[in-house]
């Protein structure tokens, strides 16, 4: 079986080149806008929808999903918060196992529920290790996973973890804020993990700028996730504004 989203990621990792996924709250995603959302994000840096959330109380993830695969060929890939965020429609699924804390249901109850579904779906499942990280303030994903998030400045903890999730098989290590998170995660945090694992780092939650996302990815993050700041983004011009700094971040990889 072919996996493209895993070696994507993979390749990113290997050649130091930055990406950016646009995270998609199907609560909050107007299906009207998809199409002109998609085209403003294929023009930019985007690389890769993530769809999905903690909670969803709408019910439109399928909807959401079926009409972003019409209008785009970047990949759509869930990042579920339950097992009824399986879209068979979608390119991949994050298959989270929430490595920073000690709930059984989320580090594979839930899983267990998911494996036959996704067995027969034929859908690309990444093995991925999720780590919640204190943000400044309780988010809906801390409340919903009922775990306690890792400390803010204790890196060794998260680098540890990583490495653990890294041990155990995961292919890839996400480290997230959670959403609406007060501030990024601190670069001290993402340079050592990035530096003690060889798995891909995607980190999300509190990037709201263009500085942020530039010492996110300078820290060491292959991929960071936007998607609370692009609806609070006042000039509207965030997606272009990390583009060009993405493009002058991988072209100095090139000559470097």
């Amino acid at each position: 079986m072919k996996h493209p989203i895993t070696e994507s990621f993979s390749h990113q990792k290997r050649n130091q080149s930055k990406g950016l996924a646009m995270l998609l709250d199907p609560d909050k995603v107007v299906l009207d806008e998809v199409e002109a959302l998609v085209r403003r994000a294929e023009a930019t840096a985007v690389d890769y929808f993530f769809v999905g959330g903690s909670l969803l109380t709408h019910g439109g993830i399928h909807e959401l999903v079926n009409e972003l695969k019409a209008c785009t060929r970047l990949p759509v890939i869930l990042f579920p918060g339950s097992v009824y965020q399986i879209v068979p429609e979608a390119d991949a699924i994050l298959f989270l196992s929430l490595i920073s804390g000690r709930n059984p249901d989320l580090l594979i109850g839930q899983h267990v529920v998911a494996a036959p579904l996704l067995r027969s779906s034929g859908i690309e499942v990444v093995s991925t290790g999720y780590m919640l990280v204190d943000s400044g303030k309780p988010t809906t994903a801390h409340y919903i996973s009922n775990t306690h998030p890792i400390p803010y400045n204790k890196a060794d903890i998260a680098l540890c973890t990583a490495m653990a999730g890294e041990f155990l098989g995961l292919k890839v290590i996400y480290m997230d804020g959670g959403s609406g998170a007060e501030r990024p995660l601190s670069e001290e945090m993402v340079r050592t993990v990035s530096k003690g694992i060889e798995v891909p780092l995607i980190v999300g939650g509190g990037i709201r700028s263009v500085q942020e996302a530039v010492n996110i990815w300078e820290a060491g993050a292959d991929i960071i996730v936007i998607g609370n700041a692009l609806e609070k983004d006042p000039k509207g011009t965030l997606l272009e504004d990390l583009a060009v700094a993405k493009s002058a971040f991988n072209k100095k990889i090139k000559l470097s």
